[in-house]
């Protein structure tokens, strides 16, 4: 009877030895950059109630309405795995009283995120995302700081043309407004629209605005910045300032809506070219009603999720080279029995000391273990054989220019130095 062969699930992939050097290059730099801006790391359970995220992302989202991987557990508990970061990040904020703190609570995660989605290019069902959370702050400051570090972080990468567009979605009484002038521009064309289209116009016409298939029919659609109130509109001026004087690029765009229904005021997006059709790489936005609505008091929030996946395959379009390969510190040769008995002793030593170094453990003659040493890039080869294990030695070759001493055993790390 043949043996099932198992493959890895659709959507999602193996990161390897060789790849996954880069996704920890990528990641250190967003844990540096969070550090500079004085966020701190939250760590939340990759699955959740499922109500959280009908309540906290929306019930006429595409993900909560399709695209949620959702489940019983033996209590006969509906959870789900988390489909995005913010509404788990909020839940421990209200869970664990973080809102008692006298600062603003600034946080930051990296980790998997799922959906059921057709696979494209950067966008698996099984996908990462560095997001940041900022909550009890109302200031338009902090808004451009969110903008900010999102934007600091691609130029930390050596990314090229990402670009910065923004746009306020309101408050409550400034979207009711709109809905109706976008509900009038709408109804007249809803027969030509494509279904999803046709299906969120009464339930969330904002939506509408953020279909990919029909954008060209927008054109001429209402800006909901005409229809916002005095505080929403000094409030998004004041963003633009902040941006401005930093120095951060960015364009508006008034049908900018983003595809999650609890952001008030600010939204936006980063774009970049190299990933096909979809050119969005990350957004965000300001979200004053969520904390309140998963239970909590009545504090705002801003945040964003960058995509680690479309970073990767931007990197590569853009022929950006990552500072991720870090060479072997020595390899040893062992030349018979005591010898490498011996070697294994100096191995854990210069490990201990903070060395990275490695040795045969397939019996090869010498000069294979010689292009073991040259394959992971060593800087030193560290030659044992009985004579100078006799005389309590090693000899020492450097790899670059070939150049051989021989050193005490008990001095082999300041010879590496």
């Amino acid at each position: 009877m043949a043996k099932e062969r198992f493959e890895k699930p659709t959507g999602t992939q193996d990161v390897l030895p060789g790849a996954v050097e880069k996704w920890q290059y990528i990641e250190g730099k967003a844990r540096d950059l969070c550090r500079r801006f004085n966020y701190r790391e939250i760590r939340t359970p990759m699955f959740e109630h499922t109500g959280l995220f009908e309540r906290g992302v929306g019930e006429t989202t595409d993900i909560v309405e399709g695209e949620m991987y959702t489940f019983k557990d033996k209590g006969d508990r509906d959870l789900a795995l988390r489909p995005e970061g913010t509404a788990g990040v909020v839940r421990a904020y209200v869970q664990n009283k973080l809102y008692g703190e006298p600062d603003v609570s600034k946080l930051y995660y990296i980790g998997p995120m799922f959906r059921y989605e057709r696979p494209q290019a950067g966008r698996y069902r099984q996908f990462h995302q560095f997001g940041i959370e900022a909550f009890g702050a109302v200031d338009p400051a902090i808004d451009a700081e969110v903008v900010s570090l999102g934007y600091q972080f691609y130029k930390d990468l050596g990314l090229k043309d990402v670009r910065v567009e923004i746009n306020s979605v309101g408050n409550a009484p400034s979207r009711a407004a709109y809905r109706e002038k976008l509900l009038g521009f709408l109804r007249p064309m809803k027969d030509t629209l494509c279904s999803d289209c046709q299906r969120r116009i009464e339930r969330n016409p904002l939506r509408v605005l953020d279909c990919k298939v029909d954008q060209d029919k927008f054109t001429d659609a209402p800006s909901i910045l005409d229809s916002l109130d005095e505080e929403c509109t000094t409030h998004f001026e004041k963003v633009k300032m902040h941006l401005d004087i930093m120095g951060v690029e960015f364009t508006i765009n008034p049908r900018l809506v983003r595809g999650l229904d609890y952001y008030t005021h600010t939204a936006f997006e980063y774009k970049a070219a190299g990933i096909g059709t979809i050119d969005t790489v990350g957004g965000g936005g300001r979200y004053n009603g969520l904390v309140e609505e998963i239970g909590g008091p009545d504090q705002p929030g801003i945040g964003f999720g960058i995509g680690l996946e479309r970073i990767l395959l931007i990197l590569e379009d853009q022929k950006v080279e990552l500072e991720t390969a870090k060479p072997l510190d020595v390899y040893f040769v062992a030349l018979g029995e005591a010898a490498d008995i011996e070697i294994s002793k100096q191995l854990y030593i210069l490990r201990s000391q903070g060395f990275s170094a490695e040795r045969d453990y397939l019996g090869r003659k010498m000069k294979a273990q010689m292009k073991s040493a040259d394959r992971m890039s060593a800087r030193y080869t560290a030659i044992l054989g009985e004579d100078e294990l006799k005389n309590g030695v090693i000899t020492v070759k450097s790899m670059n220019t070939g150049e051989q001493r021989t050193v005490k055993l008990d001095e082999l790390g300041q010879a590496l130095v």
